[in-house]
């Protein structure tokens, strides 16, 4: 891994000491409106800003990091004073909507919401978010999604390293057409294929699905030169807490981005009642993913040494 002094010191400001990543994911912008219409509330900005406000002043003082969304996140959070100030923060820098090809995501940058413009807004790592199987098969006519995929991630990267930012770059797997669904064995093989191909444009950390087991982890770390972390996909607490222990043991994870399974059901809640949720049973989710990565996550730092 080839890590520049500005990357290596701005890595420290989303990690602890120990050089583990303890981070809590609230980018969700169309997810969270989702969420919400769930519970039948058809949200407003408002109440979207609030549930960031929320999360983020009950979650941040226990988390080494927050990824947040710059529509309603940064603003809401920077201007409540809700980052707790030993909390480093991860801007989302793709845009809102992603593009499509017959139904499969196209890969897409708004070349405004750059690196500087994260840093600008106190942002201290791009998160960056592609969906990518390399499965998939070009036929004559079509776009190659996977070469322009890996060609915006190369970009993203490139740009934050001149601007001294890191590069987070999370990948999620979907079925290619005209199947609708993924075995375990597929799905595995696409996150540490998909992950070779992201390892080799030196993105400073990877934000990685659980490959589904202590083999499939093996098979990552033996794929992966750079820090990766691994994120929850909204599983339930008692799974992901497995999952962080045999990443870390098995896969070489240097800790986690979790978001809806610490704190999802705080969505529709109100008031108190949220204030509650967020402090007695959300805080000790966070508080026991952080006791499961102990001793097991991999500094970012030894990566690649």
């Amino acid at each position: 891994m080839s890590t520049g002094t500005a990357s290596a010191i701005s890595l420290s400001a989303i990690a602890d000491p120990d050089g583990t990543f303890a981070i809590i994911a609230m980018d969700q912008r169309n997810t969270l409106r989702r969420m919400f219409k769930a519970v039948g509330v058809d949200a407003t900005d408002a109440q979207m800003r609030e549930a960031k406000v929320a999360v983020a002043g009950a979650l941040t003082p226990d988390a080494t990091g927050i990824l947040l969304d710059p529509t309603f996140g940064v603003p809401a959070v920077t201007e409540a004073g809700a980052l707790a100030p030993t909390c480093g923060l991860l801007v989302a820098a793709e845009p809102a909507e992603r593009g499509s090809f017959n139904g499969e995501p196209r890969p897409s940058r708004q070349v405004d919401q750059d690196a500087a413009w994260v840093k600008d807004m106190g942002g201290q790592a791009v998160k960056f978010l592609i969906m990518m199987n390399p499965a998939r098969v070009t036929k004559a006519g079509e776009p190659a999604l996977t070469e322009e995929t890996l060609q915006v991630v190369r970009d993203v990267v490139a740009d934050c390293r001149a601007v001294g930012i890191p590069s987070v770059i999370e990948n999620l797997i979907y079925p290619v057409p005209p199947a609708d669904s993924l075995t375990p064995e597929q799905r595995a093989t696409a996150i540490i294929e998909s992950a070779a191909l992201l390892t080799a444009l030196e993105p400073d950390l990877l934000k990685l699905e659980y490959p589904g087991s202590a083999e499939a982890c093996r098979n990552l770390a033996d794929t992966v030169t750079v820090p990766w972390a691994v994120l929850s996909a909204g599983v339930d607490f008692a799974t992901f807490t497995d999952v962080l222990k045999v990443s870390c043991d098995e896969g070489g994870a240097s800790g986690f981005i979790a978001g809806r399974s610490v704190w999802k059901e705080a969505i529709g809640m109100q008031g108190a009642e949220q204030e509650r949720f967020l402090q007695d049973v959300a805080r000790p989710r966070l508080q026991a993913c952080r006791e499961a990565i102990a001793g097991r996550a991999r500094p970012w730092f030894t990566v690649g040494q």
